[in-house]
């Protein structure tokens, strides 16, 4: 905080950066931005008046929180530093509100880092420090709006800790970080021979399938065959029966039959026919 009192001069700049607040015998009378302002003139009768101008800084700043030695949930003693982000959002509230918003944020963040790291174990610490930063920041964040401060940030900045005790928890960590790498690698190991044996009992299936369907396909192709050879010769057989039953009604057509064989024998050379007493006719074809 920046306080200038000043009751000599005749004007007052005050610059971008800042705010005044005027003063009338020690009664606020009103909030200066920015440009030239000039005190009130001595009167001729009567009593002047106490003038008091208080500037405020409303730039955002960064303020570190060095070296707070606490507790952990596991009672471990650690010192952190932390680094908080302000600014000043109403002048009238940082002077009026608190004696000195400074320190007020200061004890603030202070306490807050306090009782968040009370209630974490340093393994949480170490591997969430986020979630510090974020506790301390939710906790002071409103507190501070009380008193005309926005905290932007509050972030957790160094962690020391006491003796060896930092290598024994760096090996610690990267023990427990080997072993989890270890875990992951052995569960994708066993993922990949488990999806590479899934793989292959659906192509066997796939295969057996195939292979029924294709034995299914041959013996419904064969079973098809069979049947259109028995119509076949059912239907030959037919057409004899047919021609059975003609040349029984019609014998001469029948006669006409073995006359058109014994002509065409009688252009073969080898062909001999031979008459039983009976006079049945055989013939027979000599190669």
């Amino acid at each position: 905080m920046t306080a200038n009192r000043n009751v000599t001069r005749r004007d007052l700049i005050i610059k971008g950066t800042h705010r005044a607040l005027w003063y009338e015998d020690g009664v606020l009378a009103r909030v200066l931005d920015a440009g030239r302002y000039e005190y009130p003139k001595t009167p001729l009768f009567g009593r002047q008046k106490q003038i008091e101008i208080v500037l405020v800084d409303m730039r955002e700043r960064d303020m570190t929180i060095k070296g707070q030695e606490i507790l952990t949930a596991d009672k471990v003693a650690i010192r952190v530093s932390i680094i908080v982000r302000f600014r000043v959002v109403d002048p009238t509230a940082a002077i009026h509100a608190v004696d000195n918003y400074e320190d007020r944020i200061y004890t603030d963040v202070q306490l807050a880092a306090r009782r968040s790291l009370a209630s974490m174990p340093l393994e949480d610490i170490l591997t969430n420090r986020n979630q510090l930063s974020d506790d301390i920041l939710s906790e002071v964040k409103e507190s501070a709006a009380g008193y005309g401060v926005s905290i932007g940030r509050a972030d957790v900045k160094d962690l020391i800790f006491p003796g060896n005790l930092e290598q024994v928890m760096n090996y610690v960590l990267t023990a427990e970080r080997t072993a989890e790498a270890k875990l992951i690698e052995a569960r994708s190991k066993a993922e990949i021979e488990r999806i590479d044996a899934q793989t292959r009992a659906e192509g066997q299936r796939l295969k057996a399938e195939i292979e029924a369907e294709q034995t299914r396909l041959a013996a419904q192709a064969d079973a098809e065959a069979e049947q259109i050879k028995a119509q076949a010769e059912i239907a030959a057989l037919r057409e004899r029966e047919q021609a059975g039953s003609i040349y029984r009604d019609h014998p001469a057509l029948l006669r006409l039959v073995e006359l058109d064989t014994l002509r065409d024998l009688s252009h073969t050379a080898t062909a001999r026919l031979y008459i039983n007493l009976n006079g049945d006719a055989k013939n027979e074809d000599n190669d």
